[in-house]
């Protein structure tokens, strides 16, 4: 039986850790050749290397655009093609009061979370278009869609991420391209700590209190979800926010 992305090439951002490092393994076990993409180099040669089958592990700022292209050149020469593009790379300012938040902390949040979504589509478009088509997916939030005081400028970001997501879908259909988010509740990642200012068994335990399911997200949950809408499975699917929450948003 086939795997489910077999013959198919991905990238991957945020790939050294969390939900990206989740998504490139699971991806990987099902047939697809990955590039680990991450601000750390090491990180992302380490899951690359771990991964094997040929994955390339890549440092990259998706901040630059012309870090951004090396990236997807560098995915050409090494595969030939692009089938998958995952905006994963994501950056969040602290709870708090939003005029707490500085210029600088809220231009990176915007060049991560946003610009670097405009980035990789301007890069990837044209390659899959010539291919017939492609899927790009970005890793969003439940708080895109339903917003937690304490993080307005995260929040906006990732409300952008989800509206770009279906108005892309809109405009790339005709050209085979499949264009869907994910929008993940808190989970098990290092950001957690940058959201709240610190990752406690007691913090865990009140977020999970929040959750109907009884638990944070896991790298696997999104990972699962994110190879559904990367399969073929998923081939009539385009322009969707899929809730990854437990439940949360009911």
């Amino acid at each position: 039986m086939m795997a489910r992305l077999e013959n198919k090439v991905a990238i991957v951002t945020g790939a050294a850790s969390g939900f990206g490092e989740g998504m490139a393994r699971r991806f990987a076990e099902e047939g697809a050749k990955v590039v680990v993409a991450d601000l750390n180099a090491k990180g992302a040669e380490r899951v690359a290397s771990e991964i094997g089958g040929g994955a390339i592990g890549l440092g990259v700022d998706v901040t630059l655009r012309a870090e951004v292209d090396e990236m997807v050149y560098a995915a050409m020469q090494a595969f030939g093609r692009v089938d998958l593009m995952v905006n994963n790379a994501g950056f969040t300012h602290r709870s708090g009061s939003l005029t707490d938040v500085d210029e600088e902390t809220f231009d990176l949040v915007a060049d991560v979370n946003m610009k670097a979504v405009y980035f990789s589509t301007l890069a990837v478009v044209p390659i899959m278009e010539r291919q017939g088509g492609g899927s790009i997916l970005t890793t969003a939030s439940v708080t895109g869609l339903r917003p937690e005081a304490g993080l307005t400028w995260f929040n906006a970001s990732k409300g952008w991420a989800i509206t770009a997501t279906k108005s892309m879908a809109l405009e790339l259909a005709p050209k085979g391209i499949r264009v869907n988010c994910l929008c993940p509740v808190f989970g098990e990642t290092g950001m957690l700590a940058n959201f709240r200012g610190a990752d406690t068994p007691e913090l865990r335990g009140r977020l999970s209190a929040e959750i109907p399911l009884g638990r944070l997200s896991t790298p696997l949950d999104v990972a699962n979800a994110a190879l559904w809408l990367a399969s073929d499975e998923a081939a009539f699917i385009t322009g969707v926010a899929l809730e990854v929450d437990g439940g949360r948003g009911i």
